[in-house]
């Protein structure tokens, strides 16, 4: 069992992907962190992450290693656990034309692949493309979707004791990435056609967790 997660920054993506594959038995991978890792990895050793050549000409450098436990997930970059360094304000601001680059995209979709094919009982997995690009044969697409007001409101909850950003400026970064991520040619931020959309904005994380394991438990007993 495949379930695809896919949706912008603050719709609950990576709050609702982890409880349900929980409650479901099924391991979980968030693609968006492997994105940020590679984008880590570049600060961390010189690379211009505004110079496409030479994000493309570093992609297969660093080894990126996903923990699956929807309990506790990590990301290894090098054997170095950047679970926490991937949070970052910097990386935040890189990782839209990092993740931009098909050099980066085409390596980590091989990862993310690879990662679904060797989940024994299953998988959530969580991004931007999945449902359209790195898994199209999915069992059950999910789209979350939020206002930007309530998207900002989470993300700056998400931030903080991490760094004081003022909710205004946090929606304006978050509407600036949609576009970046919607517009980029690789694989952009899109809802599957077969995905069914779940708008999050009056839903507390147990509804919106309730209306996708249903949606699954449907899917999966036809």
């Amino acid at each position: 069992m495949i379930v695809a997660i896919d949706g912008p920054s603050g719709t609950g993506k990576s709050s609702t992907s982890k409880a349900v594959a929980a409650k479901l038995g099924l391991s979980y991978l968030d693609t968006g962190a492997q994105y940020r890792a590679m984008t880590w990895w570049m600060l961390s050793n010189g690379i211009d992450v505004d110079d496409a050549s030479a994000v493309a000409m570093a992609a297969d450098k660093p080894v990126i290693v996903s923990g699956t436990d929807p309990g506790a997930p990590t990301v290894t970059v090098d054997g170095v656990d950047a679970t926490g360094p991937i949070r970052t304000q910097a990386v935040t601001a890189a990782v839209s034309a990092v993740s931009a680059v098909p050099e980066v995209r085409a390596r980590l979709v091989r990862l993310q692949r690879a990662a679904a094919a060797s989940a024994p009982e299953g998988i959530v997995v969580e991004g931007r493309d999945i449902g359209t690009t790195v898994l199209p044969d999915a069992t059950v697409k999910i789209f979350l979707t939020a206002s930007p007001e309530a998207r900002a409101a989470r993300r700056n909850g998400e931030l903080k004791g991490m760094e004081a950003t003022s909710l205004q400026a946090t929606r304006e970064a978050l509407v600036k990435r949609d576009a970046a991520d919607s517009g980029r040619a690789a694989s952009p931020l899109a809802k599957a056609d077969d995905a069914v959309e779940v708008d999050t904005t009056e839903l507390t994380l147990e509804q919106v967790v309730e209306c996708v394991v249903t949606l699954v438990e449907e899917r999966t007993s036809r």
